[in-house]
């Protein structure tokens, strides 16, 4: 009994240290950014999320609706939520946005970018985790937070 306390003991501080040592990992990488001027596909892997490919199984989401906002107005908008959930933006442009987010306990670093696509009124995003395989579902929900937040930002102007 007393060398099986001690093996599950190795074992989970094992499992923190091979968490901690990725977590150091991810702050090393940086966002992929454009490819061919569209947000990059993600990776087989289900720690990703993008607006911009529909044909991936699993890693599709939702573009913003701008209303056709002005685009660097509607960056403007998505870099305020960005910003008041915790994320750092690390470049930008008049169409593009790169922002991370860092997890608490281990430090990963996941990254969103913003692509606005002014002739269809939308801005495609990606959210994904630098290393790792899953994620939880973090990016997914994240993107859905800052959806709702770009929403309800835009129907309260609506009223002002």
């Amino acid at each position: 009994m007393k060398y099986l306390l001690i093996l599950l003991v190795v074992i989970v501080l094992a499992a923190f240290a091979g968490l901690f040592v990725l977590g150091r990992m991810s702050r090393s990488g940086h966002p992929p950014g454009l490819s061919g001027g569209t947000l990059q596909k993600c990776p087989p892997s289900p720690n990703c999320v993008c607006s911009e490919f529909d044909e991936q199984g699993g890693h599709f989401i939702e573009p913003l609706a701008t209303d056709h906002l002005k685009e660097d107005d509607a960056l403007g908008r998505l870099k305020m939520i960005i910003v008041e959930l915790g994320g750092r933006v690390e470049a930008e442009t008049d169409t593009y946005l790169a922002a991370t987010f860092s997890s608490s306990l281990f430090g990963f670093i996941d990254d969103l970018e913003a692509r606005v696509d002014a002739q269809e009124g939308v801005i495609h995003l990606r959210s994904a985790s630098r290393v790792g395989y899953s994620d939880f579902g973090v990016n997914r929900k994240r993107v859905e937070h800052i959806r709702s937040r770009f929403e309800r930002h835009q129907s309260d102007k609506a009223f002002n």
